[in-house]
């Protein structure tokens, strides 16, 4: 299937998803990120802000965490600029985040992180393949950043359901992820 054909059947399953199933899938999310990803010499983990209204897999328990046992590790999130670009700001707190036009949490200021520091990226996305393509809404925010990271810097996606076999129109502007964890299993590429 192609991108858009992918977008459209994976937000229409997410909404399908009843409040219970998917806090229950968040859940089990959370606790594989933590059972997989090693978070020894981390010094920066960037992550999405998810978007409440379309299920997008919660990673404010993966932050939370972080910063209750990880006090050294440094949490970025992202914000869109109005020319199409993304920057990541360090997270402060919830004071610094207003909802942009997108319906998405953002920093409206702060200490912008540079790219090259950064270690881990927790990505969004609707749905993967079995070759660490992703699918995301389109607008290719993250693949453009991505381009800007260190080689080193490990890209885990978070996916509500299992991989597609193959992503037919991926492109070699898209970029691959590290790793895509998924309530049942965790995909390595």
């Amino acid at each position: 299937m192609t991108k858009p054909e992918l977008r459209k059947k994976y937000l229409t399953r997410r909404m399908l998803l009843t409040d219970d199933d998917y806090r229950t899938a968040c859940d089990a999310i959370a606790a594989q990120f933590f059972r997989t990803v090693d978070l020894t010499g981390i010094h920066v983990v960037h992550s999405y802000l998810p978007i409440e209204k379309n299920k997008e897999p919660d990673t404010w328990l993966i932050i939370n965490l972080i910063e209750e046992r990880y006090p050294d590790i440094r949490i970025s999130v992202p914000k869109i600029n109005p020319d199409g670009t993304m920057t990541s700001y360090y997270y402060e707190g919830p004071y610094q985040l207003r909802e942009s036009p997108f319906g998405i949490p953002e920093p409206t200021g702060g200490v912008i992180t540079p790219p090259d520091v950064i270690d881990i990226l927790i990505v969004p996305l609707l749905v993967f393949d079995k070759q660490g393509y992703r699918v995301g809404y389109g607008k290719g925010f993250y693949d453009r950043f991505l381009l800007h990271c260190k080689s080193t810097s490990k890209r885990v996606g978070l996916s509500l359901f299992p991989p597609e076999e193959r992503i037919d129109d991926a492109a070699e502007f898209d970029q691959r992820m590290n790793m895509v964890i998924t309530p049942e299993q965790v995909y390595h590429f």
